[in-house]
């Protein structure tokens, strides 16, 4: 978990190569802030998280591409001002192609090399009617082919454990991904998930069709009640039954929900690192306390 303490520049190294090294790696997710304030807690964070030294960190892409140039200009920060390594996330939501090569110009020119492609969510309505723009691309396996004929660019898919809200069964859902994997992306990361089986499944699935693009599981704990119905909402899946009634029995104590959380964040973590998996991305939601414990104890573990 352990790497240089010098600001990244340009030529800076290409995350679908760390993912694919031995041993996992350990990455964060940060989100454009909306106002001063939002501003204000996202480089605090980053400031607390930073000692620890992850592989990467991701920034997100606002729904309907709302927050384009935040995302931009944050992630040129972090290039800049920090020793972080920065991945940029780019949805096709709302875009034309003009405007999404203009995206990929300001990122090659400020030296980030690692895009995360995603069709991204209609604005307003994640779950709602996913509507092309018209001079734009309709699948992120077109934007996973813009990006490669843009530059050097190191390109990670979406991958979602329980399915795509939008796939209509499995069978299409992987079907769907192998072919985002096959347009030239490096590696994936996937939707927030709460049970290890979710994943392990999805793995062995893309490994039956014959694809071999590494899987990183995106992780977040349960910080509160409300956290559950919110990732429901963000990732299209279920909560797990057995886990939802351990939540509901504590539901009146914050301070035991927050715990619970924490421990299912860890064990899942543990169990995930286990069976070999190629790294660990904590979504973060701008704020560093959860991520520091999920985080220490798995060090700890791993240096035990």
């Amino acid at each position: 978990m352990s790497h240089g303490l010098t600001p990244r520049r340009p030529g800076s190294p290409a995350i679908g190569d760390l993912i694919r090294r031995p041993g996992p790696t350990f990455s964060f997710e940060f989100m454009p802030p909306r106002n001063r304030e939002g501003e204000q807690l996202l480089w605090q964070t980053i400031r607390e998280l930073e000692p620890l030294r992850p592989d990467f960190v991701s920034i997100t892409y606002g729904a309907g591409g709302s927050t384009r140039d935040t995302t931009v200009s944050v992630t040129e920060r972090v290039a800049t001002e920090t020793t972080l390594l920065p991945m940029a996330h780019l949805t096709a939501v709302n875009h034309s192609i003009a405007e999404l090569r203009n995206v990929i110009g300001r990122l090659a020119g400020a030296g980030i090399r690692n895009v995360l492609a995603v069709r991204g969510d209609p604005p307003g309505d994640p779950t709602g009617e996913w509507v092309q723009h018209p001079d734009g691309v309709l699948y992120a396996e077109e934007l996973v082919r813009l990006l490669r004929e843009s530059g050097d660019f190191s390109v990670g898919v979406a991958a979602f454990p329980y399915k795509h809200p939008r796939s209509d069964d499995i069978e299409s859902d992987t079907r769907n991904f192998v072919r985002k994997c096959r347009a030239g992306a490096d590696f994936a990361i996937t939707q927030m998930f709460f049970d290890a089986d979710e994943y392990l499944r999805l793995r062995d699935r893309v490994a039956a069709a014959g694809c071999d693009t590494p899987i990183v599981p995106g992780v977040m704990p349960v910080l509160r009640m409300g956290t559950i119905a919110r990732a429901v909402q963000l990732s299209g899946a279920p909560f797990p039954p057995a886990l939802l009634e351990r939540f509901e029995r504590i539901a009146g104590d914050d301070a035991a929900v927050r715990a619970l959380g924490i421990d299912l964040c860890g064990e899942m973590c543990r169990r995930l690192l286990d069976e070999g998996v190629p790294g660990i991305h904590f979504i973060t939601m701008n704020r560093s306390t959860a991520t520091r414990e999920v985080w220490q104890r798995l060090a700890a573990s791993v240096s035990a």
